[in-house]
């Protein structure tokens, strides 16, 4: 197996740049297993393939907005840092470009607030200390996938109507078409939940560079698995 068999064409113009509403209306592409026909659904409809008895874990990570731009101090130069996890108070790991002038050391300014480069981790990322994480939430922008070129206009859009714990640097997109009519009637069919927080990390924004996709590295992400936290 070869990671260019994974390859398929995908067309810019087919790819949505703002989200469809009400979120439920997403398409559904539904696989038979047994025969393999395909059918085109609406998301809302996935109570169609829903029992009851059945169980939905959802992931209640809550995306923060991570992505700071601003400016190094010494030069004015733009700078763009991606917060990926808060190791201590003011103290994140983080992506930063341009990655080759922002090593130790390197301070810059984001809204009023400076950060500097503490450290190198060795796997392309940078420790970096804010002096106000306030900036975050004054001046944080939601991170959106490579291929979004619009902006997004509501944060909470990018949001899944239960995120709960605050600690994903993108979202778990699987439950983003989810609404609180949805679910409802799904626990209405007898549908049980259980929630997880599983946070989403840097291999969200990490291509597939090798040939031999069993020698890509896969980074760990954070989570926290309770005994059980029944969604009904």
């Amino acid at each position: 197996m070869r990671t260019s068999d994974f390859d398929y064409p995908l067309p810019r113009h087919l790819i949505a740049q703002t989200p469809v509403e009400p979120r439920d209306h997403s398409r559904l592409l539904v696989v038979n297993r047994s025969t393999g026909d395909l059918a085109h659904r609406r998301f809302y409809q996935v109570g169609d393939y829903l029992q009851e008895g059945d169980l939905l874990v959802l992931n209640d990570s809550r995306v923060i907005p991570a992505r700071l731009r601003g400016r190094k101090l010494d030069t004015g130069g733009a700078v763009e840092v991606l917060l990926l996890h808060r190791r201590d108070a003011g103290l994140w790991e983080a992506l930063v470009k341009p990655g080759r002038r922002m090593g130790r050391g390197a301070r810059f300014v984001v809204d009023g607030a400076v950060g500097e480069v503490t450290e190198d981790t060795g796997e392309g990322t940078r420790l970096v200390s804010l002096s106000d994480e306030g900036v975050i939430q004054r001046a944080g922008e939601v991170p959106l996938p490579p291929y979004i070129h619009t902006p997004l206009a509501d944060r909470e859009r990018y949001q899944t109507v239960y995120a709960r714990a605050e600690g994903s640097a993108a979202a778990p997109t699987a439950g983003l078409h989810f609404t609180p009519e949805l679910l409802e009637s799904l626990r209405q069919r007898g549908v049980r939940f259980a929630s997880v927080t599983l946070h989403v990390g840097l291999d969200t924004f990490r291509p597939v560079k090798s040939e031999e996709p069993e020698q890509h590295k896969l980074h760990s992400e954070r989570f926290e698995l309770e005994r059980m936290r029944p969604g009904r």
